[in-house]
């Protein structure tokens, strides 16, 4: 029996006046965005069932974030795991299918991009659920991405557009997305980068167990699709790299998809020889990374984001970013793979440009709005 948040007993009568908010997540980004929302719906007093879909299945990608950031357990873990876009999203839509009719909650809510994020979506709109997507409206405009078709499709089955920002916003609009549906809340990011980052100072010994001193190491993360499973793009990137640790010591928490991809070509002992490499690391440690580090090199999408949350400058590894606003602020700037051979340039150029003052993530009440929108949502007949 659920233990009701109005009379904090186990209680069917006050269930049925207390909205139910699906939340299905399966990978790293999602579980500190769904730390901070999760954290605001208990205290809105709804009832939060979480799915976690097992897309991220190592304990270093997935339990060690429930641990340090305070999400409570799942309700339901499908353990899909990983495999091929198709298979997988297929597994997850079936077992996601299965839970939502069980139990229908009120919304469903999805977060950024991932195959979970599909999944979510299409089983919840197939059984008319209304559907609130996290991080609506951001675009890259290469198709070649799963991420962006993931996140298109998203946006066009949700009932509620969570966007973080003026340009998300007008993305939606071009698309002729329903005004009514569009919320511009800010970065669920930006809440949880000023929630953790002190207990990551307070907290993380990651600096002193590698012997890293603040201020003078490159941070670096490689694991989209795009570039480990393209062997000439793995082969420059870690080649640029090399170079760049001859200037800066740098820094790699490998990704097992990045680790696997690099011993299919032979590259990871050069890897490891070149440059300091760590196994996954948790939230507060890599928090306490990137507030420590000179520059962040990487192609992830959330990290772009922390670096700037912390003020640290960013190189990103791809052909091309959702996040414009901080390339046009100077915060960050695009390498691609076919430029990485440059990195030591790039990144000397970069560290030395100059860098403006902007907010365009919000003020940190992200996670609050969603919360205030989905009690609204889930109380209307």
């Amino acid at each position: 029996m659920w233990s009701c948040p109005l009379c904090a007993r186990p209680c069917t009568r006050c269930a049925a006046e207390v909205g139910t908010v699906a939340t299905i997540l399966g990978a790293r980004p999602q579980f500190v965005k769904a730390a901070v929302v999760s954290r605001a719906l208990r205290t809105a007093d709804l009832r939060e069932v979480l799915i976690h879909t097992g897309q991220h299945y190592d304990d270093a990608l997935s339990q060690v974030f429930f641990d340090e950031l305070g999400l409570p357990a799942p309700d339901h873990h499908l353990g899909i795991g990983s495999g091929p876009h198709g298979a997988q999203t297929g597994r997850m839509l079936e077992q996601i299918e299965a839970v939502l009719q069980a139990a229908p909650p009120d919304v469903v809510l999805v977060y950024g991009d991932t195959n979970s994020t599909l999944a979510g979506a299409l089983a919840a709109v197939k059984l008319h659920l209304p559907v609130a997507h996290v991080e609506a409206g951001l675009r890259s405009f290469n198709r070649r991405m799963p991420e962006e078709v993931n996140r298109v499709l998203t946006d066009h089955a949700s009932d509620l557009l969570f966007a973080p920002t003026d340009t998300a916003v007008e993305n939606l609009r071009r698309e002729g997305l329903p005004e009514a549906r569009l919320h511009q809340v800010g970065d669920v990011m930006l809440d949880a980068a000023q929630h953790f980052g002190a207990r990551a100072e307070a907290h993380s010994t990651v600096l002193e167990r590698h012997g890293l001193t603040p201020g003078t190491y490159v941070l670096t993360t490689v694991h989209r699709a795009e570039n480990t499973e393209d062997p000439n793009r793995l082969r420059a990137l870690f080649a640029g790299l090399g170079a760049l640790a001859q200037e800066h010591p740098v820094v790699c928490p490998l990704h097992p998809r990045t680790r696997h991809a690099l011993t299919r070509e032979g590259l990871l002992e050069a890897a490891e020889a070149a440059l300091t490499v760590l196994p996954p690391v948790g939230y507060l440690d890599m928090v306490r990374l990137e507030r420590g580090a000179r520059l962040i090199a990487t192609d992830s999408g959330g990290v772009q984001k922390e670096a700037f949350f912390h003020g640290v400058p960013c190189l990103t590894l791809r052909d091309e970013t959702e996040w414009t606003e901080l390339v046009g602020a100077g915060w960050n700037r695009l390498c691609p793979p076919s430029d990485a051979h440059r990195l030591p340039e790039v990144a000397a150029a970069h560290l030395h440009a100059p860098r403006h003052p902007i907010a365009p993530y919000g003020d940190g009440t992200a996670a609050d709005q969603i919360a205030q929108i989905l009690t609204k949502v889930s109380r209307e007949p």
